[in-house]
């Protein structure tokens, strides 16, 4: 995939389009890492400008959605690297696209945003991702639509087929459904101790559905992340390898990214789960990948774009910016 560049972007969308961001806060981002701020970055060198938009700023007036927005300014410094205008109520069928941003915990007032934002995409401007798609796909259980790429799973909250699956596998990997950043991820080995109030703590003593996963040893290797534009795969992942003695790649529990070409069971797996994307507009997505097995698929705000970027020199952030179809007859 070879980026536009920005002349190009504004020859096809033209100059001045309108982008909202609906993020937490801006100001206590991880500046070296944040990957809403390059996709940011990537949308004011095109020329755009923007608008910040915290979530506790939606609000619908009438039948008009809206939201306490700042024009914003960004920058690459890590001592500034944002300047906010004046607060003041916009409409957001006036914006060109909304980028939404928010992180989970994917819970009510996730939802209510998402009901917010919809109102604006029926009028026109284009949420990314999609809405619709964003409550329909969650990101644990939407990678079982793809069972040819899966390890074997089950997803359930009764701790008696919870437990029929570990004396199978033996092995077991125990997660939450709306869990982020590795949080609450237990692994069961066989005859493990601790494994009944592991179920009672995860399934809230069979309230609460949960997922099981059979552990996969590569997970040694990294758990590699797959970032998907409009359907179609980056040809370099990070591979997030856990500390050792760690069951969790992920970066916010300590694990070290590797960035890495896709292998030939990386791009197999993209090719099936592409299409689906494009089709439910998904247009910037994470795969994640554990040897030659999909176990997630990260719809909300995925990461990682900053580390594969800097290794390589691709600017995904504008691949993704070019790739968002606008204009009329996309809407």
């Amino acid at each position: 995939m070879i980026a536009r560049c920005p002349a190009q972007y504004s020859e096809n969308h033209g100059m001045s389009l309108k982008i909202g961001v609906v993020m937490d806060p801006i100001q206590s981002i991880y500046y070296q890492k944040d990957t809403t701020l390059a996709l940011l970055w990537a949308a004011q060198d095109r020329g755009a400008t923007l608008f910040y938009i915290e979530p506790d700023g939606l609000f619908l007036k009438g039948e008009v959605a809206m939201g306490r927005g700042q024009p914003l300014t960004v920058f690459r410094d890590p001592a500034r690297w944002c300047e906010l205008g004046d607060e003041a109520d916009l409409s957001l069928a006036d914006l060109d696209i909304v980028l939404m941003r928010k992180d989970p915990p994917f819970d009510m007032e996730y939802i209510y945003a998402t009901y917010l934002l919809e109102r604006a995409e029926r009028q026109g401007t284009l949420i990314v991702n999609r809405c619709q798609s964003l409550r329909d796909c969650n990101e644990k259980l939407f990678a079982t639509e793809f069972p040819q790429c899966c390890p074997p799973l089950l997803v359930s909250r009764h701790p008696s087929q919870l437990k029929a699956f570990h004396r199978e596998h033996r092995d077991v990997i125990f997660k939450p459904l709306n869990g982020m950043g590795g949080s609450a991820i237990f692994r069961a080995r066989e005859d493990d101790p601790n494994l009944s109030v592991i179920l009672e703590t995860l399934t809230l003593r069979g309230q609460q559905t949960i997922m099981a996963q059979q552990y996969l040893p590569e997970i040694s290797e990294g758990d590699k992340r797959i970032l998907m534009i409009n359907g179609e795969a980056v040809p370099y992942c990070l591979a997030r390898v856990p500390l050792a003695g760690e069951s969790r790649g992920n970066l916010a529990a300590g694990g070290s990214g590797r960035v890495q070409p896709l292998t030939e069971r990386d791009q197999w797996i993209a090719s099936q789960v592409g299409p689906t994307l494009k089709a439910r507009g998904l247009y910037f997505v994470g795969l994640d990948v554990i040897g030659s097995y999909l176990t997630e698929i990260n719809v909300t705000s995925p990461t990682c774009l900053r580390e594969i970027e800097a290794e390589t020199g691709l600017d995904i952030a504008g691949q993704l910016l070019d790739a968002l179809p606008l204009g009329e007859s996309a809407r």
